[in-house]
């Protein structure tokens, strides 16, 4: 209970240091939170002795929620709330445009911070956190140029190539995982795509299906796929597949010729047409 009113206290002392070394007009911070942040506990009261800490925390909450009544300020819900609210009552969406990301992203930060641990705890077991398992099955040789990766066989960073792993190998590591207390295994391979190798193929297909009657989730990251692979890790018990995106479109040229952006989009779109849950980076 002290601690979280210590921190309420300590969260209104940042919000005044924040306001009055960054200025309207600072280029620092340019997302539009600082404000926000300051004026949502100006009106909280936290000095009486006998307040109590629930009472403190609805304080900051109210702060946060009520529309502000000062000028130049929202004096409606934030993109990130409306956002919340259609997905508390309709459900994950996919079909997001630009311009609703930017509306979402240009919401006041403690608007994202408040509704998206509201959709957070929605969505997951909040106070869990799920331990995973990666194991390289592959290692190094991949043909890609990709500026950033070390297993690239064009240049020299001291990755030797490696053929694919054994059964033995991979299902003793998935077991050894799982008494861990790992509950999904990821398996990542090092090669562009999956064309032309259908042997290792059906081999991954064999190891996803073992490892799926242990009990545990499965990702994969192979490269490149083709729709028929993708419905076929899923036929096997696939649970998701990493494909990052690396970059924005703009960039990726920069960074890698070996393949275009869009064929990258093409296998995130086979695999989520095939019912994987897809799992994608990306860094700008």
């Amino acid at each position: 209970m002290a601690s979280r009113r210590l921190l309420l206290e300590h969260l209104l002392r940042c919000s005044r240091r924040l306001s009055f070394h960054l200025p309207s007009s600072s280029s620092v911070l340019p997302h539009p939170c600082v404000s926000t942040f300051s004026s949502a506990f100006s009106s909280v009261d936290l000095s009486s002795a006998h307040r109590s800490d629930s009472a403190a925390a609805g304080a900051v909450s109210d702060a946060f929620l009520r529309p502000p009544s000062s000028k130049g300020q929202l004096a409606e819900a934030s993109a990130a709330s409306v956002a919340a609210k259609k997905f508390l009552e309709e459900g994950l969406r996919n079909d997001w445009t630009r311009d609703e990301i930017q509306s979402v992203y240009d919401s006041p930060l403690l608007d994202l911070l408040f509704h998206s641990a509201e959709v957070h705890r929605h969505a997951h077991k909040f106070r869990e956190v799920q331990q995973c398992t990666l194991l390289s099955i592959k290692t190094g040789g991949c043909s890609e140029d990709c500026a950033y990766c070390p297993q690239s066989s064009r240049y020299n960073t001291g990755v030797k190539s490696q053929k694919l792993l054994s059964e033995d190998v991979v299902l003793d590591a998935a077991r050894k995982a799982k008494e861990a207390g790992s509950t999904r295994f990821c398996m990542g391979a090092a090669w562009r795509d999956t064309l032309g190798r259908k042997s290792n193929f059906n081999q991954i297909l064999d190891y996803v299906k073992q490892i799926r009657g242990m009990g545990m989730e499965v990702c994969c990251t192979l490269g490149m796929l083709e729709k028929q692979q993708a419905e076929k890790l899923k036929e096997a018990g696939l649970t998701a597949y990493n494909h990052n995106l690396d970059t924005s479109r703009e960039y990726y040229p920069k960074i890698i010729t070996t393949r275009s952006y869009d064929e990258r989009l093409k296998t995130l779109e086979f695999v989520r047409d095939s019912g994987i849950s897809v799992c994608s980076g990306n860094s700008f």
